[in-house]
């Protein structure tokens, strides 16, 4: 069934075009993601197909039978309303018959009780209310009587998720879910359910995300919209990287080639032919549509910055037996960690759990119980905060950055301008006089981002850097952070960017509990669940008392005792023990490899080496947990 037909679009905000004559289809079951920068035109669309805006030309026809039910970053609520409440304010039939015989429980009219009870066997209602109350118990709202202005903004974003899902749930139509960054204040184990509720749910679905990992899971078809134009992608997102990449190299090569022609064609023109034939004229046409292609520019604005950081000192930052609790709730108990030079350091654990406590505690925007915090002297941090920008309401973007100085320092003794550096960020000319007040969301985040590197620190701590960055800015700030020579803390629910940069995880696991794992936060994942499940399967169940004659001698002391590791089991462990670190260092010269391969030859080929290390070590690793608990 096809639920929507767009054909020839476009739509442009004065002189800037946002997108030309593109064409698409949505059917039933299609699960698909939008990849786009800021300014793209990628909430432009969304709108269009909302019925918000209205596009200059072209058409877009929405299928009569399907509702199109759209998850905002904007969420419209009255603070009055209990969780319940705004949950139950869904116009549909089947919510309208729950909220009937709720009603009719107090009631002592029959007809207006047999009515009730028809409705809720004709819509299917019934299993709704527990439904709901599940989905909310899974996005960790639990408080139903909890007033919505009482609400976080991540509480609030998880609610009107919660509404979504059950309104998709409870409407029987046919439905195209549209979702603007889901993700977005979720904590893993969230972003996970969600992940399997939208897989094994028969919805059709249109996705905003930075979430590579969820957007793989969840989506089989990527859109890519870039220079005015929607590229459709069938497939996972390396795939999309794929295809992007060799349609890049085919245009620079029409580029080439028309270069070439162009310089003759050129030398032809300069000579001015005076006889206008109609085959000449014809020439004449081609020069123009050949220096079109010609001076196409396929450079991308990126952020390459080379950077020169202060210096770091022999001392970094150590943290000596900290204590941090709230009323009863301990966050941080005898928590010590020393940070080296160098290091990327993760910070995971659900929400709640105290992660940006610890940062505040870090530089000192909040006090400890107990403990003791030695910063290095030459130690200059730059914060990414979660509660964005401060700043004067008609302050200018340009303005707003030359407050920290005139120009940014470069490590080969040259230096941008203020303007040159925000350029950098994707910030035109006309954007950089612009007041702050009138960027977009994923426009401030990127200024915020901006406005903490151009202080030139030499330890960053990013508090969800990725909320609300587009995908090329996150590509670009992750190839920055892995050349970054300074530390480095990040507190992300973004798998695939935290893969990418940490090299060292410490994991909030409850009760105050911190947990210092080496390697990045899949394979973190990975060694709990392994340990889970080992101690699932080593935990045995005491078995029924048997009858036994009474004995006067003492028990053997070594009827008691473990076993010890026989002499192969032994030389096993040490084995093992000798070539762990091997691999984990061949894995990470592999990765390293990867990271900064182009060639698709070399990167399958190391690929293919870096899986079979990595199942090795998982063996290896497997196989120690196994001989340490005989130990």
């Amino acid at each position: 069934m096809n639920y929507v037909s767009a054909e020839n679009l476009t739509k442009s905000y004065g002189i800037k075009v946002l997108f030309e004559n593109i064409t698409f289809h949505i059917n039933e079951g299609d699960k698909i993601a939008i990849v786009a920068k800021n300014g793209s035109g990628k909430s432009t669309l969304l709108k269009i197909l909302m019925g918000k805006e209205i596009a200059d030309s072209g058409t877009a026809i929405i299928n009569k039978d399907i509702q199109v039910v759209l998850f905002d970053q904007e969420i419209d609520y009255d603070p009055k309303l209990s969780i319940e409440e705004f949950m139950m304010a869904l116009d549909s039939e089947p919510i309208l018959a729950l909220k009937n015989y709720h009603k009719s429980l107090h009631s002592t009219d029959n007809d207006f009780i047999e009515k009730a009870l028809a409705d809720m066997e004709a819509h299917k209602a019934w299993d709704l209310e527990n439904e709901m109350k599940q989905i909310l118990s899974q996005l960790k709202i639990t408080d139903l009587e909890a007033k919505m202005g009482t609400l976080s903004g991540g509480q609030i974003k998880r609610v009107a998720l919660a509404k979504l899902l059950t309104e998709t749930r409870a409407e029987h139509r046919h439905t195209l879910l549209i979702m603007d960054e889901p993700t977005n204040h979720l904590d893993v184990d969230m972003v996970e359910w969600l992940e399997n509720y939208l897989n094994k749910a028969k919805i059709t679905l249109l996705l905003v995300t930075h979430d590579r990992y969820f957007l793989d899971s969840v989506c089989d078809i990527i859109w890519e919209m870039e220079d005015r134009n929607l590229y459709v992608h069938n497939g996972s997102y390396a795939t999309y990287l794929e295809n992007k990449m060799i349609r890049e190299e085919n245009l620079n090569a029409t580029i080439d080639k028309a270069n070439n022609l162009y310089r003759k064609e050129l030398e032809w023109m300069r000579r001015q032919p005076k006889a206008r034939t109609t085959k000449s004229k014809s020439r004449i046409d081609a020069f123009y549509e050949t220096e079109k292609v010609a001076k196409t520019d396929t450079r991308k604005d990126g952020l390459e910055l080379d950077f020169e950081m202060k210096r770091l000192g022999n001392k970094i930052l150590e943290l000596k037996h900290i204590d941090k609790s709230f009323g009863a709730k301990v966050l941080l108990k005898d928590f010590s960690y020393q940070f080296q030079r160098g290091e990327k350091v993760g910070i995971i654990g659900k929400n709640g759990a105290g992660k940006s406590t610890l940062l505040n505690i870090i530089q000192g925007l909040e006090k400890a119980d107990k403990g003791e915090i030695e910063t290095g002297e030459t130690i200059s941090f730059g914060y990414f905060a979660q509660k964005g920008l401060t700043y004067k309401e008609d302050e200018r973007v340009i303005d707003f950055i030359k407050e920290i100085a005139e120009f940014y320092p470069l490590a080969n003794g040259r230096s941008l301008s203020a303007s040159q550096f925000l350029r950098l960020f994707l910030f035109d000319d006309q954007t950089q006089y612009s007041p702050i007040s009138k960027l977009s969301g994923g426009e401030k985040r990127r200024l915020h981002l901006m406005y903490i590197l151009y202080q030139n620190p030499n330890f960053l701590i990013f508090d969800e850097p990725t909320n609300d960055l587009d995908l090329p800015t996150l590509t670009v700030l992750e190839n920055f952070l892995q050349q970054f020579q300074g530390s480095l803390i990040i507190v992300s629910h973004d798998r695939y960017f935290m893969d990418r940069i940490v090299d060292h995880v410490l994991a909030f696991e409850g009760d105050g509990k911190i947990r210092n794992f080496v390697g990045n936060f899949s394979e973190y994942r990975e060694a709990r669940s392994r340990e889970e499940a080992l101690e699932k399967n080593t935990t045995v169940k005491p078995e029924p008392a048997k009858e036994v004659a009474v004995v006067t001698e003492t028990a053997p002391a070594s009827a008691s005792k473990k076993r010890k590791l026989t002499f192969k089991e032994q030389k096993e462990l040490e084995t093992i023990e000798k070539e762990m670190p091997e691999l984990e260092d061949q894995r990470s010269k592999i990765l390293d490899q990867l990271n900064n391969e182009a060639d698709y030859e070399k990167i399958a080929k190391l690929s293919s080496e870096l899986e079979t290390v990595s199942e090795k070590l998982e063996n290896h690793e497997m196989r120690w947990l196994e001989l340490q608990e005989i130990l």
